[in-house]
C-alpha cells in the first residue's frame, strides 16, 4: 500500500508522536509499503515524489527530550502561523492509500482531524471521530465508563481560572492527582498530598487547559492493556524507579521497569481484560486502542483513561504487549495498518479474549 504516516502536530506531546512516527514508517517500509513521514503542522512543499520503498535505504529517526516540546518556539519558526494543518497536507493525504496516524493528543487524538478524513473520504487507522472525541475528553470518558460499569476514581471537573483547592478538598478529600482535561502522556499532571501542593497542582494544569480535572488518588500497582482487532492483549504492569508514571518516566529508557505479562493470577488478568474491552466498546473505539488501571489491593481496578492511538516508541507500552502475544513490531504496523484499510478507517470491535496470541490475517 502507499502509506502516509502522519506525525507531529500543533500538540504537547508533538515529539512522541514524531518518534511513534518515524519507527511505525520504518516498520511500513521494512514490509513492502511505500511510506512518506508527513508533520501535520509543518506540512510539505508538494504531494509528489514523498513516498518512499524499503530498498531505498533511507529511515526516518527522532529521539524524545526530557521535557515536552516548546510550541510557541514552533510556531514563531513558522511565521507564527496559527493553522493546525499545514500546506498540502490533506491533498498528500487524498493521494494515499491509508493515513496511518501516529499523533498523539491535540487535533489528532480529539476527533478533528478524523471528523476532516471523514468529509473527504480518506481511510485512517484507529477510532473513527466520535470514539476520539469521548476519549480524549477525560470528563466525558468517566462518566461513559461510570454509566457502563467500569470502575473510575471520584473525581470534579473545574475551569482552571475558577478551580479552587478549598472546595476541592471539601468535594474529593486528599491526596488528589490534578490533571488537564483533554492531554495526554501525563503533560500538566500532579499529586497532591494538601493544600499547598494542590494550589501548584492546579496552576501546573492551568498553563495546558482551560478545564482541569481533580481525580481521588488511588494508590495501587499500575497496569496497562490493548487492545487489536477487538482482543485484549496481555496485560502488562508499569513500576517507575521514581515518582510517578509522568512524561520522563514515560519516554526515556531505563525511567520505569515494564513487566509483560503482568505477574497476576489468571483471573486478575482475565478481569482486567475483560474491563479493558468493556471500556474500548463502550467508548466506541476502533481497531486498537490502550486502557490503564490502577489495582486498588481492597478495592480492585479502577480505569484511568483509554487511549485511542497509543504509542509507538522504543518504550511504549502498546508494542511491548503485542510482543508478548507474539506480534513483532513490523508486524503489529502492518496488522493496524491493513485493519484500517479493509474497514474504511473505523474498524468495528469484537469481543473474544485471547491471551495466547493473535493470527495475523
Amino acid at each position: 500500500m502507499k502509506i502516509l504516516v502522519l506525525a507531529g502536530g500543533l500538540s504537547h506531546e508533538r515529539d512522541v508522536s514524531l518518534s511513534s512516527g518515524s519507527l511505525a514508517a520504518n516498520a511500513l517500509m521494512a514490509g513492502g509499503h511505500s511510506v512518506a513521514l508527513v508533520d501535520l503542522y509543518l506540512g510539505i512543499e508538494s504531494e509528489r515524489d514523498i513516498f518512499l520503498d524499503g530498498d531505498s535505504g533511507k529511515k526516518y529517526s527522532y529521539q524524545v527530550t526530557r521535557q515536552e516540546p516548546d510550541l510557541a518556539k514552533v510556531k514563531e519558526e513558522n511565521g507564527g502561523r496559527d493553522a493546525l494543518i499545514g500546506p498540502n497536507v490533506i491533498e498528500a493525504c487524498m493521494g494515499s492509500d491509508l493515513v496511518f496516524m501516529a499523533l498523539h493528543g491535540g487535533i489528532g487524538e480529539n476527533g478533528q482531524i478524523q471528523a476532516v478524513f471523514d468529509c473527504y473520504g480518506v481511510k485512517y487507522t484507529g477510532s473513527g471521530y466520535i470514539g476520539s472525541l469521548l476519549a480524549m475528553d477525560k470528563d466525558l470518558a468517566k462518566r461513559i465508563m461510570r454509566q457502563s460499569g467500569v470502575p473510575t476514581a471520584d473525581w470534579c471537573l473545574a475551569a482552571s481560572e475558577d478551580a479552587d483547592a478549598k472546595s476541592l478538598i471539601s468535594e474529593l478529600g486528599l491526596p488528589l492527582v490534578v490533571k488537564p482535561c483533554c492531554n495526554g502522556s501525563s503533560i500538566g499532571v500532579s499529586m497532591a498530598n494538601d493544600r499547598s501542593e494542590l494550589e501548584a497542582a492546579i496552576s501546573a494544569a492551568g498553563r495546558y487547559e482551560s478545564r482541569l480535572l481533580a481525580e481521588k488518588k488511588i494508590t495501587g500497582r499500575e497496569f496497562s492493556v490493548g487492545i487489536l482487532d477487538g482482543r485484549p492483549l496481555p496485560v502488562i504492569e508499569i513500576k517507575p524507579r521514581s515518582g510517578f508514571y509522568n512524561y520522563e518516566n514515560k519516554y526515556q529508557a531505563g525511567a520505569a521497569e515494564e513487566i509483560c505479562p503482568a505477574e497476576l493470577s489468571e483471573r486478575s488478568a482475565e478481569d482486567l481484560q475483560e474491563l479493558a474491552l468493556k471500556t474500548h466498546s463502550a467508548l466506541r473505539l476502533g481497531g486498537y486502542s490502550r486502557i490503564d488501571f490502577i489495582l486498588d489491593e481492597n478495592n480492585g481496578p479502577f480505569c484511568l483513561e483509554a487511549n485511542t492511538l497509543p504509542g509507538l516508541t522504543p518504550t511504549s507500552l502498546l508494542p511491548q504487549e503485542a510482543a508478548a502475544a507474539g506480534v513483532c513490531y513490523e508486524d503489529l504496523c502492518d496488522k493496524i495498518a491493513k485493519l484500517a484499510f479493509k474497514a474504511g478507517g473505523q474498524p468495528r470491535a469484537k469481543s473474544r479474549i485471547c491471551n495466547e496470541g493473535i493470527v495475523l490475517k
